[in-house]
């Protein structure tokens, strides 16, 4: 377990936003079941402070500070609980680049006397009696570290520790550091009259930069995972959120950051000449770089200096689970959602910030069959997202368009920037972390489909995702179902491979359109409120409970992501020899009911089959479908295809997969790392990002 991973430079951030101590006292009490003390709030209100502002003086403020945690997962079997330790600072070592860590004991001493007629393993502490050795402490968290068993152990590392009594001098707890005190590798006791020393050492210990990847080295050792994102935002309300960026991450959030400052100035001192550069920033990666994490914290940054900020999307799915599930009851929160087609008239003033997710689902002309003619789109949607704020952010990734009118490219922005004088800059996203941060599952998901240009190649199970192959739905279901009911989260999607019927009736009944021999299941309601059986509407059917017994399909599962996800591979992609053979669908009325049935196997989208598609565009939207929808699980995935030649495939493919301590089932996972999935906030929370921009204009923060 542990209470809280942010870089130095990060966690005093949260903490000038007032919002540290109040969820690490969150955290500790999920995790530990009661309320921390007086004494644990003070010491992190005052020396955890203490300790990030040292690192930052000593130009380490990107080490991480991993706070209040356990060694490993086996800690949670010790009797009392974990042993946790105050903080451990990760970083790389400046000379061997290997992982370095140091493991700090915070004291709030002032004075420490010697005990008479005992060893010098115990001191006394005035108003509190006798006390081991702070050494001794950091020696039993040393062992566990670095022991046979500890997330060190097989790695090459430097590992030390320290005291850190910042209210003491040196004279005043003399004893700890006496001729006969412990020794050893942490045995270390610094106070304010040593602040030099500490940042001295703190040098030799780490290099100025590598601390996100060293973290995730030990944080794998660890077995320890980072809060979904929907619970991070869920937690947070869409402020001071928890994503710890890393990397490149850190570096485009910061890079985008420091060009507002520069280019929209001062909010609470406008300036006599205001700066009219308009900049756009094109950012492009993968699934799972980390594209939606920048954005949010990049909105809930700059929305707490004052500045005025949306967030765009192409996605019903993603606005729907922040709108409905995140920002439930809170008008202003989900009003800062919206859609590419919500600018067709500029907004005056312009915005100060647009940030555009999955940009790759752009359209040319925003217009819908809803709106009468002077609504509609008459100039290129980019131009309008363009013109409707000082800054424009674009997030893109190229294997994501699934549709033939998705028409986002790097070109597309490339030539809108230049055509409306804007600054273009761009970034580069590599890293993974999405799929429980493996990036050989990413690898091997694109090369099985043929996304990408790599040979396909038999899965290595690597202890961050699973995959499997289900011989029927009804056994894919039992699985999903399982994981769901233990406390996962988890759903079902499938190709969009068979018709889609509106709810019927009065009642809304919703129909059984995915048919695969007996096992009949409807896909996700085509509705805008709850149909019968308080089966939900589309836009939060990937988040409430009563949507584990539908389908979803691309539409309603880009963007969002699941512990667990059931794949159902359908007729419009199936395997012939050493190929993939694309089909479309066509539909039959059932004589009875007069609902659409399948006629012909295949893809049954509208947009995508369409005779205007030629069959190269049909096969790489296809593609790109089944690359999202096996890119959503976290922790598994389990695969079935209703043609027998592609399950034969896959399960080659996929080979023996040796299941046992690899399948991250519920009852599998540590008891740390099965932290229940957040509901959405009740109604009638108070409105904290009008709050805080109020204070941030009156030069205050507010005080939660």
């Amino acid at each position: 377990m542990l209470l809280l991973k942010l870089s130095a430079q990060d966690l005093l951030t949260l903490n000038s936003r007032r919002r540290m101590v109040p969820h690490l006292a969150a955290r500790w009490r999920h995790f530990r079941g009661s309320d921390a003390s007086v004494s644990e709030r003070g010491a992190w209100a005052e020396s955890l402070v203490d300790l990030a502002k040292d690192l930052v003086a000593a130009d380490r403020g990107t080490v991480e500070m991993i706070v209040e945690c356990a060694a490993t997962i086996d800690e949670s079997g010790t009797p009392g609980g974990p042993r946790l330790i105050d903080v451990v600072l990760v970083g790389q070592h400046p000379d061997t680049r290997s992982v370095s860590v140091q493991l700090v004991e915070l004291k709030r001493w002032s004075t420490v006397t010697r005990v008479e007629s005992t060893v010098a393993g115990m001191v006394h502490v005035p108003g509190m009696g006798e006390k081991k050795h702070p050494a001794l402490q950091l020696a039993e968290y040393y062992d566990a570290f670095t022991g046979d068993r500890g997330p060190l152990s097989g790695l090459p590392f430097e590992c030390g520790g320290f005291a850190y009594l910042h209210n003491a001098s040196d004279a005043s707890v003399a004893p700890l550091v006496a001729l006969d005190a412990p020794t050893g590798p942490c045995a270390q006791v610094y106070t304010r009259d040593g602040r030099d020393r500490l940042l001295s050492d703190l040098r030799k210990n780490f290099a100025e930069d590598g601390g996100a990847s060293a973290a995730e080295i030990l944080l794998h050792g660890m077995q320890l995972r980072n809060t979904p994102l929907l619970d991070a935002m869920i937690r947070s309300r869409g402020e001071d959120t928890v994503f710890t960026l890393r990397g490149r991450q850190r570096e485009v959030a910061d890079g985008i950051r420091s060009t507002a400052a520069q280019v929209l100035g001062d909010p609470s001192a406008p300036a006599l000449i205001p700066d009219e550069r308009r900049v756009v920033f094109l950012v492009t990666g993968g699934a799972g770089t980390g594209k939606s994490a920048i954005g949010l914290q990049i909105k809930a940054d700059l929305e707490s200096e004052g500045r005025t900020v949306k967030y765009a999307s192409g996605s019903r799915a993603f606005n729907g689970a922040m709108q409905e599930h995140v920002g439930y009851g809170d008008r202003e929160f989900k009003e800062s959602f919206t859609y590419f087609s919500s600018f067709v008239t500029t907004p005056d003033p312009p915005l100060d910030v647009l940030v555009c997710d999955e940009a790759h689902r752009l359209r040319d002309r925003s217009t819908s069959r809803f709106w009468r003619p002077e609504q509609q789109g008459t100039r290129p949607q980019v131009d309008e997202l363009i013109d409707a704020s000082r800054l424009t952010v674009f997030f893109l990734d190229r294997s994501q368009s699934v549709r033939p009118n998705e028409v986002g490219s790097v070109e597309l922005i490339e030539d809108a920037a230049e055509r409306n004088d804007a600054e273009l800059v761009r970034y580069q996203l590599s890293e993974q972390f999405r799929c429980g941060g493996s990036d050989g599952y990413i690898r091997w998901v694109r090369a099985a489909l043929g996304v990408s240009d790599e040979e396909a190649t038999e899965w290595i199970p690597d202890g961050l995702m699973h995959v499997e192959i289900a011989d029927s739905p009804e056994e894919l279901e039992r699985v999903i179902r399982s994981e769901a009911l233990a406390g996962a989260s988890a759903r079902m999607v499938a190709g969009y491979c068979w018709p889609w019927t509106k709810p019927q009736g009065k009642e809304k009944r919703l129909e059984a359109d995915v048919c695969i021999g007996d096992w009949h299941r409807p896909w996700n309601a085509d509705s805008e409120s709850f149909c019968e059986d308080d089966a939900p509407p589309s836009k939060i059917w990937s988040v409430h409970a009563n949507g584990l017994g539908q389908i979803g399909c691309v539409y309603t599962a880009q963007g969002l992501e699941w512990d667990w996800c059931g794949v159902i591979m359908g007729e419009d992609m199936v395997r012939r020899g050493d190929r993939w053979v694309f089909r479309r669908g066509k539909e039959r009325k059932d004589p009875e009911s007069g609902v659409k049935r399948v006629g012909t196997p295949g893809s049954f989208d509208p947009k995508v089959r369409a005779s205007s598609v030629d069959d190269e565009d049909f096969g790489r939207l296809v593609r790109h479908a089944y690359h999202v929808l096996m890119t959503r699980a976290t922790r598994a995935t389990v695969l079935y295809s209703t043609d027998e030649e592609t399950r034969a495939y896959l399960k080659k493919l996929v080979g023996d997969v040796h299941i046992h301590g690899l399948r991250p089932t519920w009852e599998n996972l540590p008891p740390e790392a099965r932290a229940p999935h957040l509901p959405r906030p009740a109604r009638g929370g108070r409105n904290r990002s009008r709050t805080r921009r109020a204070a941030s204009q009156q030069g205050q923060r507010p005080l939660f």
